[in-house]
């Protein structure tokens, strides 16, 4: 039976004057504006450099599809409830810290781009682009107002980040390398963007456009350092693991030993494994755990042999190969460290 703790009054005091100065450093303005101004304030300018609203590097790219678009455009146009759209204060101008996708589809709609499909609610809509609609029916559009909390100036990138964590993490809309984008965002990140980005990795390992945008790459080579690192340290999460790698590495790393193991590993594959780590021609698609058994056995089996040249490659076909790097196979510490020695020790003979 659990015990509860006694709370001293100390202890009380202590945690009211934490939560003071908490409620200081997020300090904010909640603002309703309409749909037309929004839309100005994020291309008021041809270089999206000056202009009003902006979205940071950690952001991810515009992926909301067609469909989806419509259907909050729908949302908008008959009213219903949406979400806050949470910027900071960055001076001359407003950091979009959550609500890109929203304002981007308000953009897209408004610019003629977008042509509405998909809808149920208002079908007859469905072809429709934003020209198409009368003219009263795109004034009273433009005059629909959406909320807006707006970070002051006390509220550094710190705070930023952490609203992004805090409504990003745990969400089926944001993938778990799309939040440490935002929450890990420096060096190191930059770092594994740079990797993920080679033109050799992107042969070998090839990857769906709608994947890629989501960080998917970038996910692969973080676990390629992760685990080549300290995959005999994993335990039972993956997302921890990585959290706990990428935040270790946030702004101090050996960015020379690294670069130059990940492309000794490329030049080995690329070299020797006929269909690179994929499992086989013509493949869109790579695997994660083949690519994290192959990748990371490499690398280690060099590190061992740095002039290595297999003598047997036959068990990239073999059914022991299959089984350790199966779509379903678990995350568990024994699994992985199996599959990624079974490529190393085979490698090595």
């Amino acid at each position: 039976m659990k015990v509860n703790k006694k709370i001293t009054d100390d202890q009380r005091n202590e945690a009211e004057q934490q939560i003071i100065a908490e409620q200081v450093l997020a300090d904010y303005d909640t603002k309703e504006y309409p749909v037309e101004i929004i839309v100005q304030k994020y291309f008021d300018k041809k270089d999206d450099d000056l202009n009003e609203l902006y979205i940071p590097s950690y952001q991810r790219d515009f992926v909301w599809d067609t469909v989806r678009q419509s259907r909050f455009i729908e949302s908008v146009m008959i009213g219903l409830p949406i979400p806050y759209i949470f910027t900071a204060d960055r001076g001359e101008r407003f950091e979009i810290v959550d609500g890109s996708q929203r304002i981007r589809s308000l953009a897209a709609f408004l610019k003629n781009v977008l042509v509405l499909e998909g809808l149920e609610k208002l079908d007859t809509l469905n072809g429709f682009r934003y020209t198409d609609l009368t003219l009263s029916r795109q004034k009273r559009f433009n005059r629909r107002t959406l909320r807006m909390i707006e970070l002051t100036e006390k509220a550094g990138m710190e705070v930023a980040n952490d609203i992004f964590e805090r409504i990003n993490t745990g969400s089926d809309v944001l993938r778990k390398m799309e939040v440490r984008k935002g929450i890990f965002a420096g060096p190191f990140y930059d770092f594994v963007s740079e990797c993920a980005s080679l033109p050799l990795f992107t042969k070998l390992c090839p990857i769906s456009e709608k994947v890629r945008k989501r960080e998917e790459a970038q996910e692969l080579v973080l676990r390629f350092f992760a685990y080549s690192e300290k995959y005999l340290k994993f335990k039972h999460r993956v997302d921890e693991f990585l959290n706990e790698y990428i935040k270790e590495n946030k702004n101090a790393f050996d960015k020379t030993k690294l670069l130059a193991e990940f492309t000794a590993t490329l030049e080995f594959v690329d070299k020797y494994f006929p269909y690179g780590f994929t499992k086989g021609y013509n493949q869109k698609t790579t695997p994660r755990v083949r690519f994290e058994a192959l990748s990371v056995g490499v690398n280690l089996a060099l590190k061992d042999k740095p002039k290595l040249i297999p003598s047997d490659l036959e068990w990239l076909e073999s059914e022991e190969f299959k089984i350790h790097t199966r779509s379903d196979a678990s995350n568990s510490k024994p699994k992985i460290k199996n599959r990624i020695e079974f490529v190393k020790q085979k490698l090595l003979g």
